[in-house]
């Protein structure tokens, strides 16, 4: 396996990997209705990159997982459309159905697939058509017909909210790391974005400025680039 070399431009013949968009850290989720907010799962950060009857793998920083999870990228030749990029995370549910963190490592260094779960939060291209340059909403709604359509049990949409608030409370009781809120009208651009805020809660703060690590399973990291 090997790095994948990041393209911004997509051809229409061969979607390639795309360097992820990362959110800027913030203390408050924004207030207004040109926000839409995420839980942040602390699974492994994934693209998956259909091309015909290929798909591939890939971490946040590029390295291809295709040969370490076969079942789980056979699963998603099912899409129907000949060609696209999801990007999402990798999650394994835990029996109350949270993120398990050391699950989840377990099951990638096993190539366990059987339980794990993909909750894709963006489309970066379809069918020879690249996304990036389009709002946010009209990425999610070609995404959610997309995902609706697939009918593939181990593919989930990450639910959006409008009350970025509530919704960082919702996360604090539940243990949770936080939350993204990203501008509706923002393009897909990679790198650090300022359209799209990560928000922590106090609870994994605190867990982290002690050296402990978040007692709960929600850290977000991307997948080791040499041998489990």
């Amino acid at each position: 396996m090997a790095h994948a070399t990041p393209h911004h431009h997509i051809s229409s013949v061969s979607p390639r990997f795309i360097r992820p968009c990362s959110p800027i850290s913030a203390k408050n989720a924004p207030k207004g209705d040109d926000w839409v907010h995420e839980i942040k799962l602390g699974g492994y950060r994934f693209q998956i990159i259909k091309d015909g009857r290929q798909v591939r793998l890939y971490g946040g920083s590029g390295y291809e997982w295709t040969e370490r999870l076969p079942g789980f990228a056979d699963a998603f030749r099912r899409l129907p459309c000949r060609s696209a990029i999801l990007d999402g995370e990798l999650v394994l549910p835990d029996a109350e159905g949270a993120p398990d963190f050391h699950g989840l490592q377990a099951a990638v260094r096993s190539a366990s697939e059987w339980e794990l779960v993909y909750f894709a939060f963006d489309l970066l291209h379809r069918d020879g058509q690249h996304l990036c340059r389009f709002s946010l909403t009209d990425r999610k709604i070609r995404l959610a017909r997309l995902v609706n359509r697939a009918g593939i049990p181990c593919l989930h949409l990450v639910p959006a909210f409008g009350d970025g608030v509530k919704l960082l409370e919702a996360t604090e009781r539940h243990g949770l790391e936080g939350i993204v809120s990203k501008r509706r009208t923002s393009p897909y651009r990679s790198g650090e974005n300022r359209d799209w805020r990560k928000v922590t809660t106090a609870a994994w703060r605190e867990a982290n400025r002690n050296g402990g690590g978040c007692s709960h399973q929600t850290r977000q990291i991307d997948l080791p680039t040499g041998k489990p």
